[in-house]
């Protein structure tokens, strides 16, 4: 899922309104002078989407309005339920990493249920889930970020509090499980049902007499 997280004078990224990658048309803010002239203000810059036309502003190259922090946006095969408990930690991301975590992890302990898991220990659902195809470096991922693991549940141990570029990788490993489990074998099941009739009649039999 490719995605290009808004950056100071970026000629084009995701726009953090519609959330389409988009060209970007930048413009310095201007103010009046005491003398009622209008100049630039270099700290201050304005970036309107192509695509969409809403604004994002920018105070010391870094962006203020939109008043959230920047994620991928959710995979469209996610669940609902998953889904809003990702679009809420997004929500509050910028304000608290650590209750954006949360969140996250409980989104996961609910995917884990929704993919045929117990949904009691992250730890034994996402090995199962290693089991049935999800890459084992997405658990090391996971792991490292202390979302599995034996000290995941310990009060304090969830260490991203200050640490804002831990918890914005949770929201891109949520995405590549769903896109991993679900979003992928649909597009081959997809592709399957499309062939022929005749063909797919004639691998099915073939599989029955294996």
């Amino acid at each position: 899922m490719a995605y290009t997280s808004p950056s100071y004078k970026l000629s084009a990224f995701n726009c953090p309104y519609c959330g389409a990658f988009s060209s970007h048309y930048w413009a310095d803010l201007q103010y009046k002078d005491k003398n009622g002239f209008w100049k630039n203000n270099k700290k201050a810059s304005i970036a309107v989407c192509d695509h969409c036309s809403d604004s994002s502003y920018w105070l010391n190259e870094k962006m203020i309005a939109p008043d959230s922090t920047i994620v991928p946006l959710p995979n469209d095969d996610m669940p609902e339920d998953i889904k809003t408990d990702y679009l809420e930690a997004s929500s509050i991301l910028s304000r608290s990493s650590r209750g954006s975590a949360a969140l996250l992890r409980l989104a996961i302990q609910k995917l884990c249920m929704v993919l045929g898991e117990k949904g009691k220990n992250v730890n034994d659902d996402i090995g199962e889930l290693v089991k049935k195809g999800l890459p084992v470096k997405i658990q090391q991922s996971l792991d490292i970020l202390r979302v599995v693991g034996n000290n995941a549940v310990h009060p304090g141990q969830l260490d991203l509090k200050d640490n804002h570029a831990l918890a914005v990788s949770l929201f891109n490993l949520l995405n590549v499980i769903v896109d991993v489990l679900i979003t992928q074998p649909k597009h081959i099941n997809d592709l399957y049902y499309d062939l022929p009739t005749n063909l797919v009649e004639a691998i099915q039999k073939r599989d029955q007499l294996a």
